[in-house]
């Protein structure tokens, strides 16, 4: 399992137009090929009137899987560069739809691979772009008598408190990167003075807001 992967924030749908032809990007998360597959039938079937409805996806955490489909365009102008603005973007895990309504314009190859990398380009700054990131939750068990430090030291990490226990113990757990479960926990060893616990439950994904150098990269790509 990848530590952490970049993927889409939310599954949604961006309409531009280009030279009176409408280009509608539909964007979706997705687990293995079959939802994929699933996803795209949807879409042509809500749009079985248009004049294209051209495909791209990454799946797998080294990206196995990667599909494009021009769905009648000429070769190599439409899922091709639908698939480049994905992987640019360092997306896993990702269907893109471009649905197009012909506008009486032909744009040429030039500009029909300008048109649907503009598309995707364009839902997925509105849809946004998350980080998954691969963590262990940490439950730090400690007495009454010095649960207060701890807490203290824990609310001025960058760590997510998930859950406070309150028995005849106090049980804090702390969604923690799986690279740094080690460094956490001698930090708190060394804090409580050995005077704590520990169990760890089992790795899952936190999805989390990209920072601002990650932001940064995200836009120069599209440039």
């Amino acid at each position: 399992m990848l530590e952490s992967y970049f993927t889409i924030a939310k599954d949604g749908q961006e309409e531009i137009i280009i030279r009176g032809s409408r280009f509608i990007c539909s964007l979706k998360r997705v687990e293995n090929e079959e939802d994929a597959k699933e996803f795209i039938s949807e879409i042509k079937k809500e749009h079985w009137k248009a004049n294209h409805n051209c495909v791209a996806y990454l799946i797998g955490d080294q990206d196995e899987i990667q599909r494009a489909h021009d769905d009648g365009e000429p070769s190599g102008t439409a899922g091709v560069p639908m698939l480049e603005v994905l992987k640019k973007n360092h997306l896993h895990y990702v269907v893109a739809i471009v649905t197009r309504y012909f506008g009486g314009i032909k744009l040429g190859a030039g500009g029909l691979i300008r048109a649907y990398s503009k598309s995707v380009s364009t839902a997925l700054r509105g849809v946004g772009i998350i980080r998954c990131s691969l963590q262990t939750p940490v439950s730090s068990t400690v007495g009454y008598s010095s649960s207060g430090l701890l807490e203290n030291h824990l609310h001025q990490t960058e760590y997510e408190l998930l859950d406070t226990q309150y028995t005849d113990t106090v049980t804090f757990t702390t969604s923690v990167p799986i690279d740094e479960v080690e460094s956490f926990q001698d930090k708190v060893v060394d804090l409580m003075s050995g005077n704590v616990t520990f169990h760890l439950e089992e790795n899952q994904y936190r999805e989390l807001p990209i920072t601002m150098e990650e932001k940064d990269e995200w836009d120069d790509l599209d440039e």
